[in-house]
């Protein structure tokens, strides 16, 4: 099994939220974009939330939405080993972690952190919060979401959505949860 390693987190200076994944799964690896499987449900989610069409909308411009309404996009894993896409595949022992202490120094404004499902939040808790870190970390407000991978088939995509509706928006700034348009 080879070594994978995950992305440049999507991030500018403006970001109050940081969602978290686990690690990107095959489809998004050989795309070399995020959540690019079509059937994970991230993207239409947050094409309802931002006001923009994921099937029309290019990965430039969905990033472009993400920006806009001060959203980061990263993984907790640096890099693993996993056979597959799943993260029940993931091998502990080979998992490191990207560097939070650097990436929370440098974006500052980052208050809430949105976990994309059960591995993301475990992994954070247990390699970063773990570590002697600043408050600034131990400070943000962290919150599981629902995985919008369809692996996650005890939720409908109606209830996920409901679920990232309900607590992704409590953090999103002020017109980004209104009924305001973002256009991309």
């Amino acid at each position: 099994m080879t070594t994978i390693y995950s992305f440049a987190p999507i991030v500018d200076r403006h970001a109050e939220i940081l969602i978290l994944g686990s690690m990107p799964g095959r489809a998004s690896l050989s795309a070399n974009q995020y959540y690019a499987y079509p059937q994970n449900a991230f993207w239409r989610i947050m094409g309802e939330l931002l006001y923009f069409n994921p099937a029309v909308a290019s990965y430039t411009e969905k990033i472009a939405a993400l920006k806009k309404a001060h959203i980061a996009l990263w993984d907790v894993l640096q890099s693993c080993r996993r056979k597959g896409s799943l993260d029940s595949s993931i091998e502990t022992q080979s998992q490191t972690i990207n560097d939070f202490q650097s990436f929370f120094h440098q974006y500052r404004r980052i208050r809430y952190v949105f976990f994309n499902g059960g591995k993301a939040e475990t992994c954070f808790k247990r390699y970063v919060l773990n570590k002697d870190v600043p408050d600034s970390i131990r400070l943000l407000q962290l919150t599981r979401l629902p995985s919008t991978s369809p692996a996650n088939a005890t939720l409908s995509f109606a209830r996920k959505r409901e679920q990232w509706h309900q607590l992704l928006s409590g953090g999103l700034p002020v017109p980004y949860h209104s009924n305001e348009k973002i256009s991309v």
